[in-house]
């Protein structure tokens, strides 16, 4: 997500507060939220399929292999 979308939420945000918005701004306000939250969560779970542990025998194990590919019951 670029700087420019993220100014837009913040517009978006304040202005809501100030006057209140449009029912095609409160649209655009869902679709940037949801695409930001989708961008950290992406973020996070590449960040922590990044981890290599030591493990007591001396053998590194990354946790992205071992666990990345499993899925939320």
């Amino acid at each position: 997500m670029n700087q420019k979308k993220i100014d837009r939420i913040n517009e978006l945000y304040k202005k809501s507060k100030a006057e209140g918005l449009t029912k095609a701004e409160k649209e655009e306000q869902d679709l940037l939220r949801r695409e930001f939250v989708e961008n950290v969560k992406n973020n996070l779970k590449a960040q922590l399929d990044n981890i290599d542990i030591q493990n007591a025998d001396g053998t590194v194990t990354n946790l992205g292999e071992t666990y990345g590919n499993k899925t939320a019951d």
